[in-house]
């Protein structure tokens, strides 16, 4: 099998590392051993390990996954020229990736923490002699979107690669008012989750107002909690969230 290699080992790389190690020989290039071993270990997989000190990833396929402000730290300390780069650094542009750390090519990409039970969407963008590539790549873990500009992306990640964390927010919600109610807790998550799993499938083949035109009678209960769900500011919140985020990451 082809090897991958993961420079860094936090949460990104394990899901993405999850969603691979079926199709891929899985190497992690980290700080320490201890850290690494952890992660071979939540992985449950056997994996080759490295130090990042002098690492030569001359030819080598990495996927980078160290936190945006270390990448002159880690360019400083590998050796070589890689033959692809996949970045998942957000608000990291191409030109500064090149600056730090020698490739053939370099992309761009966005999963989200998905990636762990293959079902990210992935967002790329980079050199197009790797599109193919890297779409190919990224399908291992879910689905892949190619789109043509950094500024793009940055938007994408805003709602694709935060939006895990906005829908847990919303589930948590629901699960509240559930309990608030009367009904158990594990009942409710249960309910959410069905509700979640659902309409995952249910929105690929729906447009949102026919979603909500189908579930809302007149005077029902859907329309009462709608109309509460806009005095409370729902829409707008959320559309100041994906702004914030995206403001973020061109900082």
């Amino acid at each position: 099998m082809e090897t991958i290699t993961f420079i860094g080992n936090g949460n990104m790389a394990l899901a993405i590392a999850k969603g691979l190690k079926e199709k891929y020989t899985i190497e992690v290039v980290g700080r320490s051993f201890d850290s690494m071993d952890h992660f071979e270990k939540k992985l449950e997989t056997k994996i080759e390990k490295h130090l990042l000190e002098k690492f030569d990833i001359t030819d080598k396929i990495i996927i980078l996954c160290v936190k945006p402000y270390n990448i002159e730290e880690v360019g400083q300390k590998l050796q070589g020229r890689a033959k692809e780069l996949y970045s998942v650094l957000a608000g990291t542009p191409l030109e500064r990736l090149k600056e730090n750390i020698q490739a053939q090519g370099v992309v761009r990409t966005m999963p989200n923490l998905c990636a762990s039970v293959g079902s990210s969407l992935t967002t790329l963008t980079g050199d197009e002699s790797l599109k193919q590539k890297a779409c190919e790549l990224f399908d291992a873990i879910g689905t892949s979107l190619w789109l043509g500009s950094q500024k793009e992306l940055d938007i994408a990640t805003a709602v694709a690669g935060s939006g895990p964390a906005y829908l847990a927010l919303v589930h948590e919600a629901l699960c509240d008012g559930a309990v608030m109610q009367g009904m158990k807790r594990d009942e409710a998550v249960a309910v959410a989750n069905g509700l979640f799993e659902g309409f995952g499938n249910l929105i690929q083949k729906s447009f949102n107002s026919e979603i909500k035109n189908g579930v809302m009678s007149p005077g029902g209960t859907t329309a009462a909690a709608y109309a509460k769900l806009e005095q409370s500011g729902v829409r707008s919140g959320f559309i100041q969230a994906v702004e914030a985020a995206y403001n973020t990451t061109k900082k």
